[in-house]
């Protein structure tokens, strides 16, 4: 079972970036649902929130939930300001594993890919809170700039809130090796023929006039059974 924990960068009296009648707390939040939601579908996996709505938290709460929890993954949604525009993410700039530059690597990628036509600025490190007090690997992710006009317009969009969700979702996929729940086959009771509707028919005729008592009807009769059933029918119903 692979423990995560998403977290939708700032919150509460926090708006984070904001810009273009956006505000970074708003965002992040909305694209972290998407991921989890869409985690669901998978198997072996199980998904937890720093905040599911609009609270305030410091760096270092957050980094305790993950700690407490024992966590596999730390993820932490963000969204970027300061006149650039595209994509990068963040790895701790001191000493970490090689599963955390793996997963990097991977997950850096697969957003890449999944937004499509954006400026990849590249995988990067930083000596954020989230980063260096988390004691599993960790990555945080700056998904294009509120203060850009075109990347804001594109931030308005749900769809690609979506699109940058999937992205997330993928990483972790193949970073993970995650596997889609299998459907449950739904089991359907066969549509009874004409001749099934006639049996069922006649047992309730003859049920109720005393003449059999239970449903054998796939079971051989005797002579003694068949004598017997006669003599019911006929004191049972043909005197009726």
């Amino acid at each position: 079972m692979v423990r995560i924990v998403l977290d939708a960068g700032h919150g509460g009296k926090d708006p984070g970036a904001v810009a273009n009648g956006l505000q970074e707390k708003d965002i992040t939040l909305a694209i972290v649902k998407h991921i989890g939601r869409i985690l669901g579908e998978y198997e072996g996996i199980e998904v937890h929130y720093t905040r599911v709505d609009d609270r305030f938290l410091e760096l270092e709460e957050r980094a305790v939930i993950a700690n407490k929890l024992k966590a596999d993954f730390f993820l932490s949604v963000h969204i970027n300001a300061g006149g650039g525009t595209g994509f990068e993410s963040y790895i701790f700039n001191g000493n970490v594993s090689a599963t955390t530059i793996t997963y990097q690597n991977v997950i850096h990628a697969e957003i890449v890919k999944a937004v499509g036509n954006i400026t990849d600025r590249g995988k990067k490190r930083a000596n954020y809170a989230v980063l260096r007090e988390t004691r599993m690997p960790a990555l945080l992710t700056e998904n294009l700039f509120i203060d850009n006009v075109n990347d804001a317009a594109k931030l308005k969009s749900e769809q690609f809130l979506l699109q940058i969700a999937h992205g997330h979702v993928e990483g972790m996929v193949k970073a993970f090796g995650l596997k889609k729940e299998k459907e449950k086959t739904k089991v359907t009771k066969p549509t009874k023929t004409q001749y099934d509707q006639e049996v069922d028919a006649a047992f309730e005729f003859l049920k109720q006039h005393g003449v059999v008592t239970q449903d054998r009807r796939n079971e051989p009769v005797t002579r003694a059974q068949m004598f017997l059933m006669l003599h019911r029918f006929a004191k049972n119903i043909l005197k009726e």
